[in-house]
């Protein structure tokens, strides 16, 4: 078996927002081919790393990856050849050095990460393993309890919901079908309790694909996803997650935050989600204040006790970061988005980090998402108890789903994740 990489090409295809995306193939010299792309967010922190666009406004507005193209056509993919696709850490520094900004700024985040995804798949392939196991060195144990992302705060219709995703944990399935199952019924019922909210007028769809907040109130929109669930007969067995992405909603100039049509300080951020978990099952709270406000954050996690605060935005997947936060005592967890941070590698010893303090680590893919995402693959290789997924509608998304359903069906030893350690209400 000769897994040394033989040539790498790239090219631009498109997201699901019909954005310009990179994708990379890494064929090794045995003919084994890998493919990797680097889906970007709406919701993008500062600190994540670079995203390389060309920023021609005549060519998809800006967004087009040309230049990262090219870099992996003349810069990257020369200097990869005769390296082995299943050193995966050393074809990663390989890139980094080559880069050589803290950020990724010069040959792009987009760019590196997608040509080691391309790597990682290709070792897996080469090895004529699926990714996932490759990552959990063999079978699975263990399948994570899919969550739905099925409300979508921002603006939408004349409504500014200041929180970003409105989530279900259907956290009583006993098997990941039934999980899905009870997902999808809530998703449904959803549509008739809002309309019936809005006077007979039907819910818009969200950006992220789940139904549009209709209301700024976050404690109203937990509200008629309670109403769904009792509807559905899955009160005690459904509970809820929130992702504020607060940093969208954060003036600088006055250090106040949008919040039901008001400004409002982090002070009364804390106590609306100390509020909310005490009137709902919250099982976590991400980025519940702007991903700067590490004082903010530390307040938090001593007040609010009732739920698991997690950081995606304020941790980007940088284990720096996350080691900041561990020493502030100022999470419980965090959001693992490889893309964040620019190599499977970096994202891996982030994770190790967390595993390590008994941190949650929870993977979830981008908004502007592909079919092939490989967080899918991450998320089970890694063994954790939660899988982030959106809504149940549009292809890629559906993809997430059906690939713990398709893991459930081929690895016969495995069981749902344990649940009850995350549960603090």
């Amino acid at each position: 078996m000769n897994t040394k990489i033989r040539r790498v090409d790239a090219r631009q295809i498109l997201d699901c927002k019909a954005r310009p995306m990179l994708e990379v193939d890494v064929y090794t010299e045995d003919g084994v081919l890998g493919r990797g792309s680097a889906p970007t967010g709406t919701s993008v922190g500062m600190y994540e790393s670079f995203v390389l666009r060309d920023g021609d406004p005549a060519d998809y507005g800006g967004m087009s990856v040309h230049t990262a193209v090219r870099y992996v056509k003349e810069i990257i993919g020369p200097a990869l050849i005769g390296m082995d696709v299943t050193d995966q850490a050393a074809v990663d520094r390989k890139m980094i050095q080559l880069d050589g900004t803290p950020n990724k700024q010069k040959l792009g985040g987009n760019t590196i990460y997608s040509v080691s995804i391309a790597c990682l798949r290709a070792a897996a392939a080469a090895q004529k393993v699926p990714v996932y196991r490759l990552l959990a060195g063999g079978p699975l144990e263990i399948i994570p309890l899919p969550t739905f992302n099925v409300v979508n705060g921002g603006r939408n219709g004349g409504v500014v919901q200041a929180f970003n995703e409105f989530i279900l944990v259907p956290y009583g399935a006993r098997t990941v079908e039934e999980a899905v199952a009870m997902g999808i019924q809530v998703f449904q019922r959803l549509k008739p309790v809002i309309a019936a909210y809005q006077n007979g007028r039907e819910p818009l769809v969200g950006g992220s694909y789940g139904w549009a907040a209709p209301s700024s109130d976050p404690e109203a929109v937990l509200g008629l996803m309670a109403d769904a669930v009792d509807q559905c007969g899955l009160t005690g067995r459904m509970a809820y997650a929130l992702d504020c992405a607060s940093s969208e909603m954060y003036d600088r100039d006055t250090a106040t935050y949008e919040l039901d049509g008001r400004r409002v300080s982090s002070d009364e951020i804390i106590g609306c989600i100390r509020s909310l978990s005490e009137k709902f099952p919250l099982v976590f709270a991400e980025d519940i204040l702007d991903e700067n406000d590490w004082d903010g954050f530390e307040k938090a996690h001593r007040e609010i006790t009732r739920t698991n605060l997690i950081g995606d935005d304020l941790i980007v997947t940088n284990r720096a970061r996350l080691e900041r936060a561990c020493r502030l005592n100022a999470i419980d967890g965090f959001i693992l988005k490889p893309n964040q941070v620019g190599t499977i590698t970096e994202a891996l010893e982030t994770y190790a980090f967390a595993k390590e303090r008994g941190l949650l680590a929870i993977p979830s893919g981008r908004s502007g998402g592909a079919v092939d995402d490989v967080v899918a693959d991450v998320c089970l290789g890694l063994q954790g108890p939660i899988s982030k997924n959106g809504a149940p509608r549009s292809g890629e998304r559906l993809n997430k789903i059906n690939s713990l359903l398709r893991a459930s069906s081929l690895e016969p030893g495995s069981h749902l994740a344990d649940f009850s350690g995350l549960i603090r209400f």
